[in-house]
């Protein structure tokens, strides 16, 4: 096929570093189909990383040949071969009504479900005379918007729609400047793997604090802006019917024969077979060290890094991974050779690794939803964070706060800041709060909330939110009524500002009331929580976290005041609601368990108290890790359970080692190091 003027090329890809993700497994083979037909050529630091012309113009739809050029998986390594005969899916006349519509189009599915050369298709017969805008890069964002913006028809293409958001990434300020006043006239295409969207699920938002809310939140706002289209991985029996038109092609004759247990395009890709490849590489004498390669790759990504490494970094960050299977006794090959086996296109598809020299490598993302995958190990962690880039260590941070990793969180948010990321600044200060250390979170987030007063104003939304957290730590820290007092201001200011049923309204709501119990005022606690129930299940449905959450604060304090068995039934009753929506092991869910024990203690069940507590300590220590200030917390209340059935010897034992790992983790001072303190030197006294 020959290759004109007209057609794409890839400029600014080899001009500033490694390209982020999202550019995906299109690398190798856009390289492949330009590279006889221009070099290289550097642009000017304003210019935008994105697709060009030969001839330097941003290109239309209708000249994009070959749907590898936008990020489609290539279906053969052979770049003389044309990609496989497009099948039309179910889902596509939905897609072509909400492109047809403008706006904001998002296509959710598995990895290799086949969302991008659906989009491609799809998106090309309809608009082949728009202008195709494909950032390369998130910081290219900001100017490939405004290039779109400034074309009289134009298609913003952000495939992997994950490597856009975060620091200095998608708003909805940017898509409204982008997208108001021109129907029709500009659409934003998106891909999405359900995995990466299911971390934005409602589900999610219960299992987050502090910064992790926040970043999910705004980030959230931005796929609510979207028309969502669903792609399922397995194709129905009428999709299968039409691909059996095309048996003729050799790959869909073969991918034909899995779809009972694989996806038609899963195969096409190759996945279930390069996930098979892996695995057989850790066997002696195969080719264990580019099944390490691959793994450190693999954790690259699942760490937070949404952008391809270096060939050195692999070289440096895989030896521990070949240590941990048995080094030499694998007989590695050499790095070289583990290379080449890794990126070749196996079964001539895509390789493990995708990408090249020049440019960095990615893991093949099927690879990271692989059954049993392992925590991202310390080794691989720390050696990466010592590697990145500031605006990398704030999505590093990101991700190891939404699991819940404190001290990673912490730390890589500390690099972010000093990098000077926007925004880092507010989400270490909520990590470094989350993790125990209240007073200090405090300090740094008035000075916070100060600048932002002074630069955005006291009610705008970004001032908001940092009142938010100010007085959630000023309580955490034990200015119960300090907190009380700026979460009743703070509802009147998002009530007037952001409007009454907004969730960061609602979100004020809840905290006021909750601070006001901590005061002892519980009969305002529960007269503000059982409206503020009212108000959640008529905006929100009785499934969603949030009602779960206000409905456990409400039976808090209604416990406090009643002491009934009734209390307790509803309890039980909220905890089977929580483990059917959120899971067993949710942090919510384990808080509710928490609170059943509290009541059994109460109520004089020590033994069930201890049994609970003790359950709970192991529960909160594997989800949480055993530093968190929850399972420091469930620690102690086991031991006042124990101090209850007359085991005070045991307890003593226990609060030492508490004691010694609080101090070690917590902020001076805090009320847990303080309680361990209390009661250690009671049992002492007696």
């Amino acid at each position: 096929m020959g290759i004109g003027a007209g057609t794409v090329a890839v400029a600014a890809t080899w001009t500033t570093g490694p390209l982020a993700t999202g550019i995906g497994a299109a690398v190798t083979t856009v390289y492949g189909l330009v590279a006889d037909h221009m070099r290289p050529r550097r642009l000017s630091s304003h210019a935008v990383a994105a697709l060009w012309t030969l001839d330097g113009r941003i290109p239309r739809l209708g000249q994009i040949a070959h749907p590898e050029l936008v990020g489609a998986h290539p279906a053969d390594g052979q770049r003389a071969q044309p990609p496989p005969p497009y099948v039309e899916r179910d889902v596509e006349p939905v897609l072509r009504e909400a492109l047809e519509q403008g706006g904001f189009v998002l296509i959710v599915g598995e990895s290799t479900a086949g969302k991008t050369r659906l989009a491609y298709e799809v998106v090309r017969s309809l608009f082949p005379r728009h202008s195709f805008v494909r950032p390369l890069t998130r910081t290219a964002l900001t100017s490939a918007i405004e290039v779109a913006r400034r074309r009289r028809h134009a298609v913003l293409w952000l495939d992997d729609l994950e490597n856009y958001l975060g620091a200095d990434g998608l708003t909805i300020s940017m898509l409204a400047g982008l997208l108001q006043g021109r129907s029709r006239r500009a659409v934003v295409l998106a891909t999405m793997r359900s995995e990466e969207y299911r971390r934005y699920d409602a589900r999610e938002e219960s299992r987050l604090t502090g910064s992790a809310r926040d970043a999910w939140r705004s980030q959230r706002e931005v796929l609510d802006q979207a028309a969502k289209v669903p792609l399922d991985r397995h194709w129905s029996q009428i999709e299968q019917h039409r691909a059996a038109a095309h048996r003729t092609d050799a790959r869909l004759k073969v991918a034909l024969k899995s779809c009972d247990r694989f996806g038609l395009a899963e195969v096409i890709a190759a996945g279930p077979e390069l996930l098979a490849a892996w695995g057989h590489a850790w066997a002696p004498g195969a080719n264990p060290r580019g099944g390490a390669v691959v793994a450190a790759a693999v954790d690259c990504r699942r760490a937070g890094l949404r952008r391809p490494v270096s060939r050195e970094w692999l070289r440096e960050l895989h030896p521990p991974y070949l240590a941990g299977r048995g080094g030499p006794d694998l007989q590695p090959e050499p790095f070289e050779e583990a290379m080449q086996w890794a990126c070749q296109a196996a079964y001539a598809t895509s390789g493990l690794l995708i990408g090249n020299y020049s440019q960095g490598y990615v893991a093949f993302d099927y690879l990271l939803s692989a059954p049993g995958l392992e925590p991202v190990p310390d080794h691989l962690w720390n050696a990466l964070l010592r590697r990145v880039e500031p605006d990398d260590a704030y999505d590093m941070g990101m991700v190891a706060h939404q699991a819940n990793q404190l001290a990673r969180a912490v730390q890589a948010l500390e690099r972010a800041a000093a990098g000077g990321v926007a925004g880092a600044d507010f989400q270490l200060a909520i990590a470094v709060g989350d993790r125990g250390w209240p007073r200090l979170a405090v300090s740094r987030l008035e000075e916070i909330v100060s600048g932002r007063q002074a630069e955005l104003g006291p009610c705008h939304p970004d001032t908001l939110s940092a009142r938010h957290q100010l007085a959630f730590f000023t309580g955490e820290a034990g200015e119960t009524h300090t907190a009380e007092a700026a979460f009743r201001e703070l509802v009147a200011d998002t009530t007037t500002t952001l409007g009454p049923t907004h969730s960061d309204t609602l979100a004020a709501r809840h905290q006021q009331a909750y601070f006001s119990g901590e005061t002892g005022d519980t009969q305002a606690a529960v007269r503000q929580l059982r409206a503020l129930l009212e108000d959640r299940l008529r905006l929100e449905g009785p499934k969603h976290p949030q009602v779960l959450s206000t409905r456990r604060s409400l039976i808090w304090f209604r416990g406090v005041q009643e002491n009934s068995s009734e209390v307790e039934d509803e309890l039980e009753h909220l905890l089977v609601d929580a483990k059917e929506c959120l899971g067993a092991d949710a942090p919510h869910t384990l808080a509710i368990v928490s609170t059943q024990a509290d009541f059994a203690a109460r109520a004089g069940r020590t033994s069930e108290a201890l049994a609970t507590f003790s359950r709970l300590v192991i529960d909160r220590s594997r989800v949480l890790g055993t530093d968190h200030p929850h399972v420091v917390h469930s620690r102690l209340r086991k031991c006042q359970a124990l101090i209850a059935e007359g085991r005070a010897g045991e307890a003593v034992d226990e609060l030492t080692r508490i004691l010694h790992d609080a101090q070690r983790v917590l902020e001076p001072g805090h009320r847990h190091i303080n309680s361990a303190r209390t009661t250690l030197a009671l049992l002492r006294q007696a």
